[in-house]
């Protein structure tokens, strides 16, 4: 019961991975003409870059790879639920606050390889979360790590709660 559980949701996760990356793919190659909203506010999204791996981040990381057992997975599924302040909800993993609206999530397994997903969420049980964007991508410089940035609808920095599932084949 539990792998075919599993088998499904491996399927369900590559099917949205599949369907962003068309949707993108499509978004990609559209002629040049901007969105409204790029043309009134295309300063406001010119942070994709990732802040420089910190001392403490690296100190983490390390000791997280160090910490967990040594068996070969065959696929895991893990989340993580993070609030606003950088402070971990619930879920996997530890969680390492940047600067405005830069999170890092670190795990105990390389996670390089696998597939990554965020939503803009809160971590209680009460009202529609803000809106907001949300950019996930693997930590440079750290294999176990992803990098999340959230912005608000305008494309500003802001802190904001999300929820990260990271699928690692």
């Amino acid at each position: 019961m539990s792998t075919s559980f599993r088998r499904k949701a491996a399927a369900v996760t590559f099917a949205v991975l599949a369907l962003s990356l068309a949707g993108g793919g499509i978004a990609l190659a559209q002629p040049s003409a901007k969105a409204p909203q790029e043309a009134v506010q295309p300063a406001a999204r010119g942070t994709n870059s990732q802040p420089p791996v910190s001392a403490e981040s690296a100190r983490v990381a390390k000791a997280a790879l160090k910490a967990s057992s040594a068996t070969t997975l065959v696929a895991s599924n893990a989340f993580t639920v993070v609030n606003s302040s950088g402070t971990k909800a619930r879920g996997t993993g530890t969680v390492l606050k940047y600067g405005v609206g830069e999170y890092e999530v670190i795990f105990g397994h390389n996670v390089s390889a696998g597939a990554f997903l965020a939503t803009i969420s809160r971590s209680d049980s009460c009202c529609i979360p803000p809106g907001g964007e949300v950019s996930v991508a693997p930590r440079l410089g750290t294999p176990n790590a992803v990098f999340v940035q959230t912005r608000n609808s305008a494309g500003t920095p802001a802190n904001l709660g999300f929820t990260l599932l990271t699928h690692t084949p």
